[in-house]
């Protein structure tokens, strides 16, 4: 099991050097990833997250580092993939790309964009495509409903190779999200089971696990299955979790910080600082 924070960007947050001073900090303190959040609509200010990681990603030498999750329905694939690319090239091959629907309508029907689920889904396939395609370093084209490329280069290529790794967002027991996540690198699981409202369980994430091998079906390996983790109050009950969660096949705790965080800046960067939960 690796640890990694689930950061805001906006409000007291919405300040690329203290979320970089952040990220230093983890690192010190063990974690394994910084991933910050993506919100484009609010009246408080917000922080530009891609922008955030390069700061992020210039204090840091170990930490993986991403935007959990880009809404890639919404933006233009092409710039993604040079973003992505470039923060790959600072970070020295750190990056993960988290890729989903888009979590709320308020970052869209404002803007004129689309709010259609299927329609989101169909775009985020292609942008995906695309993304992966343009971090080849070749030129590419592309046709599909949505989108159409003819013999576009965007380089440099990556570092990682064969190429940044890719998770996408399901929601627990959905299985069509699950299914697209699957033809990628690592599924970043919704905080609860979508249709009981609960956090998920070791027995949901083993089934995950299991649903993960069956659509592969040369198994899971280099497969993440990632999840937001609210730990208890009780050091010892959150162990215990980890370690359920670990032997149910999750191979990322991702923390998600208080919205807003209980206590301020200072006491969200006081539990950082104590480092991940002991398994």
């Amino acid at each position: 099991m690796r640890f990694g924070l689930d950061v805001p960007v906006g409000g007291a947050y919405a300040d690329p050097w203290l979320l970089a001073r952040m990220a230093a900090e983890a690192e010190r303190a063990g974690w394994d990833g910084f991933f910050v959040q993506d919100v484009l609509n609010s009246a408080e200010p917000i922080a530009d997250p891609w922008i955030c990681l390069a700061a992020v990603a210039l204090q840091t030498r170990r930490l993986r580092l991403g935007v959990m999750l880009t809404p890639l329905s919404r933006r233009r694939p092409w710039q993604v993939a040079r973003q992505a690319a470039t923060i790959d090239h600072l970070s020295g091959g750190r990056l993960v790309l988290g890729a989903g629907l888009g979590f709320t309508a308020d970052d869209f029907v404002p803007f004129g964009e689309e709010w259609d689920p299927r329609l989101r889904a169909g775009r985020l396939d292609e942008a995906l495509e695309i993304v992966t395609g343009l971090w080849t370093g070749g030129p590419f084209s592309f046709t599909g409903a949505h989108y159409r490329l003819d013999q576009v280069t965007i380089g440099p290529a990556p570092v990682q190779r064969p190429r940044i790794p890719v998770w996408v967002a399901a929601g627990w027991p959905h299985r069509r999200p699950l299914a697209r996540a699957a033809r990628w690198d690592g599924v970043y699981l919704m905080t609860v089971h979508q249709r009981t409202g609960q956090l998920l369980s070791p027995s949901d994430v083993a089934e995950v696990v299991a649903a993960v091998a069956a659509l592969r079906r040369a198994g899971r390996d280099d497969f993440d299955v990632a999840f937001n983790a609210i730990p208890s109050a009780d050091p010892a009950t959150t162990a215990g979790q980890v370690r359920d969660l670990a032997e149910a096949g999750g191979t990322w705790w991702i923390e998600v910080a208080p919205d807003p965080p209980d206590g301020g800046r200072d006491r969200y960067r006081e539990r950082i600082r104590r480092g991940p939960p002991a398994p």
